[in-house]
């Protein structure tokens, strides 16, 4: 029973064609309305690339920046290939254990001895069905994790596109509130000039300039790192970095949404809850096979 399961392991257990990555893209095209893409092929990469000349044509808008980084963000692309990995590690797990040769040959004067081996692996055979099941959860797992990894990355996104945007109303704000300072001042200046206003009332004046154009400073200051760090997002670098931004934020809906139930659904579908559980499982199945191969780990077959 257990040979044939074995062979019924090695026989089923192959690479997936993408490599388990159509459940987090459909998950992705459900939970966002985006396209998630895996790029493997220079005809993909160029398509990718038009794509986001597309998008950097025009103003970004929030749900054009969210497509932008989940098609362009570096560290997405190099958890794809983790999940690759991961399958890799899957089939791996399933397969038969190669035998391994070994050869000696000793000399003693006119004397020869040769000495020719065939060995296998019996442990890691017989703990077959248990390693098995076991990367089948990690597997599965690591697709959950890549699915909330790609679920976060638009959150994010999506804020830093708000503060973005937010940060350039406000130092539009403070440009105005010095232009009307500048004038107040010279109106004092020029007050003070013709003997109308006492030295207190000019001070007073140019002190709000200052902290007006202290205010632009620090407008500026956080328009900058806000806009870095939809820049990093974005996954974008040299001339794509003068995107353009619409100047203000959309209009608040007219009513907040009704979700009674958001509290359930937040626990029947959080895809961290998901991991967790087949983190836990996983757990359980690795104690399962350290019980069983805890006395024997090492255990070859062969014939010398």
């Amino acid at each position: 029973a257990v040979a044939a399961l074995v062979l019924l392991l090695a026989g089923c257990a192959t690479l997936k064609p993408d490599a388990g990555f159509a459940p987090v893209a459909a998950a992705t095209a459900d939970q966002l309305g985006k396209q998630l893409v895996w790029p493997r092929t220079p005809a993909e990469h160029d398509a990718i690339a038009a794509r986001i000349d597309e998008l950097l044509a025009r103003p970004l808008s929030v749900d054009d920046a969210v497509q932008l980084a989940l098609l362009n963000h570096r560290g997405l692309r190099a958890a794809f290939h983790e999940l690759g990995i991961a399958d890799a590690e899957r089939v791996q797990a399933s397969r038969l254990p190669n035998p391994g040769f070994s050869f000696g040959r000793f000399s003693r004067g006119d004397e020869r001895e040769i000495e020719r081996g065939l060995h296998l692996d019996l442990a890691r055979l017989i703990m077959l069905p248990l390693a098995a099941p076991l990367e089948q959860a990690r597997f599965e797992r690591r697709q959950r994790e890549l699915t909330m990894q790609t679920l976060a990355l638009a959150a994010d996104t999506r804020r830093a596109w708000i503060d973005t945007v937010a940060a350039g109303e406000a130092l539009r704000y403070r440009e105005r509130v010095q232009t009307a300072a500048e004038a107040g001042a010279e109106l004092a200046r020029r007050m003070g000039a013709a003997g109308n206003w006492n030295a207190l009332n000019q001070a007073r004046e140019q002190g709000f300039l200052a902290e007006a154009t202290l205010g632009v400073a620090r407008a500026q200051r956080a328009q900058l790192a806000a806009r870095e760090r939809l820049t990093r997002l974005l996954g974008l670098w040299g001339a794509q970095t003068a995107y353009t931004l619409p100047e203000q934020l959309p209009a608040l809906p007219e009513a907040a949404n009704d979700l009674p139930d958001i509290e359930r659904q937040a626990m029947a579908t959080r895809l961290d809850v998901q991991a967790a559980a087949l983190e836990a499982e996983t757990m359980a199945r690795s104690l399962d096979l350290s019980r069983a191969s805890r006395f024997v780990r090492v255990l070859d077959l062969g014939l010398e």
